[in-house]
């Protein structure tokens, strides 16, 4: 029998031959019965506005006034306790980080729940998540600074121009305004910068000036010259070179007919002023004058 028999059936719709059909199936009699019982069913009668005036003296008069909210606002009020809790987790985790910082002329040094070494330079800024530390080695830092690190998981320097990676190693990484160099001095260095990496082992360095990558000589000595009190470049930007003389000694750095941009080489005591400042203008062949806290570096032939 096809399935929608029944239904023509009942609605007077079945042709001459369904309905012989479906009267000789085995189920007609069973479904004749039940229409022919269901057609002495009487509907009880029922008075609309009696029932309504009911349900508005029992109820609708007494209820409460609850104003219940829809399904988008209980969404909304959900969310709202979601952000709270992530906010507050956010607040939580960044209370836990620790955060060391150098002004002009002065240095830090701090160590690190596994016995790793930073050595903080001037004006500069390390943090790093104390909690969490078993899990994620990682130091963000502004400025410049050397490690000692120890060996275990993955240690990285997070900066704003690239990351440095190392298992355990001696490394330093100075991150300024347009200026980002990394120094290795024991064991390898992987530096990250523009999406490609670079290996340093022992002895080499990574340059980058105003978003170009400069080749650079080998370095001298097992540490950084600025721990040894002296700041030493090679053919870097004059403009770099007063930027350093002012973190080491807190003076205000200005030129007047000079091209900031010439490359300088050699290097400045970094504990006396006098000797630091002939130390700049005699290779630069510049002239200076100090006036309290302000240096004024001009060049020869500059009218005073």
């Amino acid at each position: 029998m096809q399935e929608n028999y029944l239904a023509k059936w009942l609605s007077g719709e079945l042709s001459e031959e369904e309905l012989r059909e479906f009267e000789n199936s085995r189920e007609f009699a069973s479904y004749q019965k039940l229409k022919d019982a269901s057609s002495n069913l009487k509907a009880p009668d029922f008075d609309t506005e009696k029932a309504l005036q009911r349900l508005k003296e029992e109820y609708l008069d007494n209820a409460p006034k609850v104003i219940s909210l829809n399904p988008f606002k209980k969404f909304l009020r959900v969310a709202a306790l979601i952000a709270i809790l992530l906010a507050g987790s956010y607040f939580y985790m960044n209370t836990l980080t620790e955060k060391v910082t150098t002004d002009y002329a002065e240095r830090s040094e701090l160590m690190l729940p596994d016995n790793s070494e930073i050595f903080l330079n001037a004006d500069s800024q390390v943090s790093f998540n104390k909690k969490n530390w078993d899990n994620k080695r990682n130091v963000d830092l502004k400025g410049e600074a050397f490690f000692k690190v120890a060996k275990g998981k993955k240690f990285t320097v997070s900066t704003k121009h690239g990351t440095v990676a190392v298992l355990g190693t001696q490394f330093n990484v100075e991150n300024r305004k347009g200026f980002f160099e990394v120094t290795c001095y024991e064991g390898l260095v992987r530096v990250n910068y523009n999406n490609k990496e670079t290996k340093l082992p022992a002895g080499t360095s990574f340059l980058m000036i105003n978003g170009k990558i400069v080749n650079i000589g080998t370095p001298n000595g097992t540490l950084p010259s600025w721990m040894n009190n002296e700041s030493s470049f090679e053919s870097i930007p004059l403009k770099y070179v007063f930027s350093e003389l002012e973190r080491q000694f807190n003076v205000t750095v200005s030129s007047k007919n000079i091209d900031t941009n010439l490359l300088f080489t050699g290097s400045f005591n970094n504990t006396d002023l006098n000797m630091a400042l002939k130390s700049i203008s005699t290779p630069s062949k510049t002239r200076y004058k100090i006036d309290g806290d302000n240096v004024l570096f001009y060049a020869g032939n500059t009218q005073q």
